[in-house]
């Protein structure tokens, strides 16, 4: 179909009137409130197709873990030839020892690996070895950096002060956390010098994507690990999003530097839902004699590890991240190029395998200054790019896929062009 014009989403429309009566909002997760109403039939490679018969290029990705693109043929079969001879088993298998060896040598430094469902879960292991580990309670976390949705870690910025996000949230689990403002290795060496024998870890996005696509200063990751080394606190770096994205080897292959644990999710299993937990074999071992417990009915599935084993597989025998990193790059330029065709301050800033679009020209190095942007406007963009066959997400972090290519880009930049047109015309 034609996505010059905005056509009337029947089918959707008459979904979601179904859906709202057994489904709070309509949708299963709060983060697609504010999404497109429309529903999805099916999705190939970088594309998604409507019920009412309208095509999308995808930028958005299942909010990431489709790296690989919509249903890459090598892991949608491995996994179903592996589940036809069973999901779970209350007992192990083949499947996830081949799992855990090929991440581990993969990531390059991280000797023994944990599997659960979600990023989420992953976290909160970390936090809990991080604890028994140490003995201590409290950890550095930094404004902007989202760690999952539970209580204890799911935190807004209202009027300039950071607290609990959600009603029904209870505060007294935000009190074990030192929030600080990221990419300021003098408040993290301040916070450290008055605290430093309280905390236990300090997590953090290493390349901050969910808010922004941030990179850290030069020495800022590094300066974090002397500190950890001198107060023997448990570095994590939380990849749940920039793993295997970045790279084959994530932050630590970009940045050189090492963590002591590392969540990863999204990207790591082809769309599947799949998260790990990797570290240090005496911090992971800690699991292995039942003193700190880590359970889950689901982890470590057979549909789970396949997925792991085909993705990574795929990752490393045909790397994808020259012709992504291009792609991503010749995209950029372009989006650039068209908003200065408009005469709007378009910002476009981050790395080609994720970056971030915006209104504004500040110098953006943590949360704070990100907030110098007009996200606002760009939201309000966003809406009129889906309408015109770009899938983005309203808060301006755009992925780029191995599966995305010269027809993708083409298409891209044409309908970018006649949103913006479309937009300023109003």
């Amino acid at each position: 179909m034609d996505n010059d014009e905005p056509q009337e989403p029947k089918q959707s429309n008459e979904l979601r009137e179904r859906a709202l009566k057994r489904t709070p909002g309509g949708v299963h997760s709060n983060v697609r409130l504010a999404g497109s109403r429309e529903f999805i039939r099916s999705a190939q490679g970088a594309w998604l197709y409507s019920v009412d018969g309208r095509d999308y290029v995808d930028y958005l990705l299942g909010q990431g873990p489709n790296f690989l693109g919509h249903a890459p043929r090598q892991v949608v079969d491995a996994v179903f030839r592996a589940c036809r001879d069973g999901v779970i088993f209350g007992g192990q298998h083949e499947l996830e020892v081949r799992a855990a060896e090929l991440v581990c040598e993969a990531v390059g430094w991280a000797d023994k690996i944990r599997f659960s469902m979600t990023g989420t879960e992953a976290v909160q292991a970390a936090f809990r070895l991080a604890r028994a580990a140490t003995g201590r309670t409290k950890i550095i976390r930094f404004e902007g950096h989202y760690h999952g949705w539970l209580d204890n870690v799911l935190l807004a910025n209202r009027d300039g002060r950071w607290g609990t996000a959600s009603k029904g949230q209870l505060p007294g689990h935000l009190d074990d956390f030192v929030l600080l403002p990221w990419n300021d290795l003098d408040l993290v060496a301040d916070a450290l010098a008055r605290q430093g024998e309280e905390i236990a870890a300090v997590v953090m996005e290493p390349l901050m994507i969910n808010a922004g696509v941030i990179e850290p200063k030069p020495g800022f990751l590094e300066g974090v690990r002397r500190l950890c080394d001198q107060y023997g606190i448990v570095l994590i770096f939380d990849e749940v999003i920039s793993g295997f994205r970045l790279g084959i080897d994530g932050a630590t292959g970009r940045y050189g530097v090492t963590p002591d644990l590392a969540t990863y999710g999204k990207a790591i299993a082809g769309g599947f839902p799949v998260a790990a937990l990797v570290g240090r074999e005496d911090l992971m071992d800690r699991f292995g004699t039942g003193e700190v417990n880590h359970s889950g009915t689901f982890n470590s599935s057979v549909m789970a590890t396949a997925a792991v084993v085909a993705s990574v597989s795929s990752l490393i025998d045909d790397p994808p991240y020259e012709r992504v990193a291009q792609h991503g790059k010749a995209l950029m330029d372009g989006l650039l190029d068209i908003g200065t065709g408009y005469e709007l301050p378009l910002r476009v800033a981050g790395l080609p395998q994720a970056f971030h679009v915006s209104f504004g020209d500040a110098e953006v190095t943590d949360y704070r200054t990100l907030q110098q942007l007009d996200l606002a406007r760009y939201e309000k963009l966003a809406s009129t790019l889906v309408d015109h066959g770009l899938w983005v997400a309203g808060r301006g972090v755009w992925y780029v896929s191995a599966a995305h290519g010269q027809r993708e880009l083409d298409a891209a930049l044409t309908r970018f062009d006649k949103a913006l047109a479309s937009w300023t015309s109003r």
